[in-house]
């Protein structure tokens, strides 16, 4: 990593938590996050989320970046373009007078439907040879396979979970692909706040209160504290929730949500 990681003692005050809390609700009523673009493409992400994205993906300095949920492609996008500058501080740190394009850095991205239109912007996106996109379930047993043996040949792995939101699904997920994180990256698990949210407030989508990427989050760190789990990298498989990022940015669709694999 490029830092080293800052302890997670920083805390913010009741009334800034109950002020922010009141703020993401309004916020999702007028659809704040749907506002936004990275780089030409719709990123469904809050800014500060966008910097915490950033921030993470910059320190762990990942030579592969998984992500489930594609929507418009900002999300890849995003983590295309900041490892394409890790790429280019490389190159100037090593004196190299230009800048291949035959990065050894990828962003695979894996959705259960790519709608085409979607498809052609990203495939047209001036960062596409940095993006691979895998049509179907993130937790098919065929997509985990292509994606675990995609994966065998890099050495830091950083994982973002944002497709179904679902307790079990997002389950599942962690189950196939927070192996797969290296020590010292992340599993980032986007929207734990439905979890945070008033009761009865999400009536549009199968998941909810009690039934969600926060309850999913939960039980599989019990899971690993009781049953454990192996690593892909033969190590024991650990993870704790870096609560110093969602303290820092305050606002963030996914408290609880950054888990640090230690």
């Amino acid at each position: 990593m490029n830092e080293q990681h800052i302890n997670n003692n920083l805390e913010i005050s009741d009334n800034f938590k109950k002020l922010t809390s009141e703020w993401l609700v309004n916020a999702i009523e007028n659809r704040y996050a749907h506002g936004f673009t990275w780089l030409a493409r719709p990123i469904i992400q809050v800014p500060q989320d966008i910097y915490a994205i950033q921030e993470i993906i910059w320190n762990v300095q990942p030579d592969l970046i998984i992500e489930t949920g594609i929507a418009h492609g900002g999300s890849l996008i995003l983590s295309a373009s900041i490892l394409a500058l890790l790429d280019y501080c490389e190159a100037i740190k090593t004196g190299s007078d230009t800048l291949s394009l035959k990065s050894q850095r990828l962003v695979l991205g894996i959705d259960i439907d790519i709608r085409e239109h979607n498809r052609k912007a990203i495939e047209a996106h001036p960062l596409c040879h940095l993006i691979e996109m895998i049509e179907g379930s993130s937790i098919s047993p065929d997509v985990i396979e292509q994606v675990k043996s995609r994966s065998q040949k890099f050495n830091r792995i950083l994982v973002f979970l944002d497709s179904n939101h679902t307790h079990d699904h997002v389950l599942a997920e962690l189950e196939a692909y927070a192996p797969l994180v290296s020590e010292g990256s992340y599993c980032v698990v986007w929207d734990t706040g439905v979890e945070d949210l008033p009761d009865g407030f999400v009536t549009d989508r199968p998941w909810g209160k009690g039934n969600n990427p926060k309850t999913a989050v939960f039980e599989y760190l019990e899971i690993l504290k009781t049953n454990g789990r192996q690593a892909a990298d033969g190590k024991l498989l650990q993870f704790e929730i870096d609560k110093f990022i969602e303290h820092k940015i305050v606002i963030t669709a996914s408290p609880d949500g950054f888990l640090r694999r230690i």
